[in-house]
């Protein structure tokens, strides 16, 4: 799963048990130095630490038992070398003392388990870079008749080197012969005969770019994958094991973590790719730090990153977003750069970081005109909110304006596009859902001890009362099918979209770990623990946590059958039910099941869902993870998928473009920025031609419908039901 389906849904403080607990245990570690004990490593009073929070707090702990032990032991070798390059069964076999000493280790012994895999893993490491480059240097022949298993959840680890070099080599020239054919069909796409490679040369150019797919990754090994890399995967082996979404956050992960969820960060305002084993510059944010220097430029090729005036680190071996925790920052601290210039010199840039707001993750609006009527739209790509600042930016209130603004403008309906939106603030979860309703209950959460809350919208205002769809997808999650579940089980709208949502129905709650932190710290030197401690449930009692939400209307997906979802994750949490609360449910003014029937007929006449369908089933059946290593039946295979995937594209091609513009005080404010507009304008067109935004436009169209016929046969207002 994507990071975006794992944001913070409460931010409220622990109970001052669990907190001085926490604390309890550092004021504990300083009192070994005083005997002849060596004090606890880092790595221990980590370990220490959290192994007392998972048992005093999490929602529902397991037992850190032997049993326990032996499920980390075997989950770690399989997180740190997830594609089984680096290790062979007897690496396993010869740690297997440590197989029921892990629990100890989280109850105070010393900590070795992981030390003793990483000597393991850095010998075995340069073994395997030697190999890979053994087996590039000499042609593969791609007419031996062989296949290769892609899913390493599939595969062991290798029982000898030879095993491992035969696993190795298969891998190796499916990676290759995937870029030699390509390779053969840009060479007959070309005009010009003259410059025209053989099958040798293209071959050779294939293996080429394969290696240095491996020279990238076994570099970041070297360079990036420290001990304290290493321990880092380690904890979240342990903290995953309690549930999915228990997860430990070095110091830089969790002000990464931070600025995922309010929306802004501290930096320079450059982003950055990846382009041949290089950091480049790809785009400068006006007004920001980078472009005002007017030291950088697009293109730049960064290759070192110092804080302020310490020790430059080199960026070998990182990837995008690893160079990107190093330049991002505290608000008013130095970042030190050096880049290479596009001639070839080398250049020394000190920047002053300031805080950045990214417009690309914040609520923004539209409206479709489609002839008959003007449809209000609303994308909201998660449930941002700033908590470290009163006055910040929140999701609740920015789609608050939003609605404002359409209200203004004369909509007749809206569409809330909650499409992959991972979730995020819980608080703005409920305040949104009460921008619809006139008030009650929206979510019902629940403690490990088996108490419940009711989290309500208080407000009897109902900001807007006409017709509403929400869009979502299997990748709404959290906040998102919270919002979803209480629309429906309100009756106000009707939720769109794929068969059923993620499936998360967990709250979590973050902990930094430094004795000196106050309650709910902002950083830690050692850390944080984001922890599960609460589950929720629908107003009608069910719990989204695996199930999801199923919507009224079902749309085939692309996605549909792949496995990502929260009931793919083995350590997922059991799904449940509870009491249903009391509420009332919206006088919608339609048949619910008769706008139902008629999206039904229409997606089933829709020649373009209905392939999107066949394909989806067809792909599934297909992906069994083996595939062919000799070149006639790879390029036949190649064919056969193109041909369906294309049969959709083609069909798209026959739809037509929605009538979509934003309103004029959102263009009046974007006017001035051509990056912006640029960004803003390629947004709108990606979602003039959704196909699915157009089935919520027909909803909006049909409830309107409705709500007009009803009107027409009884001026009479219905009582409310209550549950």
């Amino acid at each position: 799963m994507p990071s975006a389906i794992k944001y913070l849904l409460s931010m409220k403080r622990l109970p001052l048990l669990l907190t001085m607990l926490a604390v309890g245990i550092f004021l504990g570690f300083r009192t070994l130095g005083t005997g002849t004990a060596a004090p606890p490593s880092k790595y221990e009073r980590i370990l220490q630490s959290i192994g007392e929070i998972l048992k005093q707090g999490h929602y529902s702990p397991k037992d850190i038992n032997d049993e326990f032990s032996k499920k980390i032991f075997t989950a770690y070798f399989e997180d740190i070398d997830p594609e089984k390059n680096i290790f062979l069964k007897e690496d396993l076999k010869a740690l297997k003392k440590y197989e029921t000493r892990i629990d100890d280790e989280i109850k105070g012994a010393p900590v070795e388990f992981f030390l003793e895999v990483g000597k393991i893993f850095k010998k075995r490491m340069e073994e395997s870079s030697a190999l890979y480059k053994d087996i590039l240097s000499k042609p593969f022949d791609f007419k031996v008749d062989e296949s290769v298993v892609i899913d390493s959840k599939q595969l062991q680890f290798a029982s000898s080197k030879a095993e491992l070099r035969e696993m190795m080599r298969k891998k190796l020239k499916y990676m290759t012969l995937d870029r030699f054919v390509e390779a053969q069909e840009s060479r007959a796409k070309a005009k010009d005969s003259t410059v025209k490679k053989t099958d040798a040369e293209l071959e050779t150019e294939s293996r080429g770019k394969v290696a240095r797919v491996m020279d990238r990754i076994f570099d970041r090994y070297r360079h990036k994958f420290n001990d304290d890399d290493r321990f880092n995967v380690y904890v979240n082996t342990i903290v995953q094991a309690m549930d999915a979404h228990t997860d430990f956050f070095p110091p830089v992960e969790k002000r990464y973590f931070d600025e995922q969820i309010s929306g802004k960060f501290s930096g320079i305002g450059a982003s950055l790719q990846y382009d041949d084993g290089n950091i480049k510059i790809a785009t400068l944010l006006t007004g920001s730090p980078a472009m005002k220097s007017k030291q950088l430029e697009v293109g730049d090729i960064i290759t070192k990153v110092a804080q302020g005036k310490d020790t430059a680190v080199e960026l070998t071996g990182f990837v995008v977003e690893d160079a990107v925790k190093l330049i991002r920052g505290k608000n008013g601290t130095q970042v030190t750069l050096t880049v290479k210039k596009k001639d070839g010199t080398s250049k020394i840039v000190t920047l002053v970081r300031e805080v950045i707001e990214t417009d690309d993750t914040y609520a923004r609006s539209a409206v479709i005109d489609n002839g008959s009527s003007r449809i209000g739209y609303i994308y909201l790509p998660e449930f941002y909110a700033d908590f470290e600042n009163p006055t910040g930016r929140r999701s609740g209130t920015d789609v608050a304006n939003e609605v404002k603004k359409l209200k203004a403008a004369n909509v007749d309906g809206i569409i809330m596009d909650m499409r992959n939106n991972g979730g995020g603030s819980l608080t703005d979860a409920v305040q949104m859902a009460g921008l619809f309703i006139n008030d009650g209950p929206i979510v019902q959460v629940r403690d490990r001890e088996g108490r419940l809350r009711l989290e309500r919208d208080r407000d009897h205002n109902v900001l807007y009362d006409g017709p509403l769809t929400v869009m979502v997808n299997e990748f709404s999650a959290s906040a998102s099918e919270i919002f979803a579940a209480a629309i429906q089980d309100y009756g106000r709208g009707v939720v769109i979209g794929s068969s059923s949502t993620y499936g998360k129905g967990t709250v979590q709650r973050v902990i930094g770990l430094d004795p000196e932190s106050d309650f709910m710290p902002s950083s830690s030197d050692l850390g944080s623990i984001k922890l599960t401690l609460q589950k929720f449930y629908r107003i009608n009692g069910g719990s989204t946590q695996l199930k999801g939400v199923t919507p009224d209307v079902i749309i085939p997906d692309t996605y549909e059958n792949l496995k990502y979802r929260e009931r793919d994750n083995e350590n997922a949490l059991p799904w449940d039910e509870i009491a249903k609360a009391p509420y009332k449910t919206w006088e919608s003014g339609y048949d619910l099941q008769t706008i139902k029937n008629l999206s039904n007929t229409r997606i089933a006449a829709n020649p373009v869902f209905q392939q999107i369908k066949k394909n989806t089933e067809w792909l599934a059946k297909k992906n069994d993870k083996e595939y062919t290593l000799q070149i006639d039946k790879f390029k036949a295979e190649q064919k056969e998928v193109r041909a369906v995937v294309q049969q959709v594209d083609s069909l798209m091609k026959g739809n037509k473009d929605l009538s979509i513009a934003y309103l004029q005080e959102d263009l009046a404010r974007i006017a001035e920025d051509a990056p912006k507009r640029e960004r803003y304008n390629a947004w709108l067109k990606d979602r003039s031609r959704d196909i699915y935004i157009d089935q919520a436009v027909k909803v909006i169209t049909d409830v309107k419908n409705q709500q007009s016929l009803a009107k027409s046969k009884s001026g009479e207002q219905k009582p409310l039901k209550t549950f």
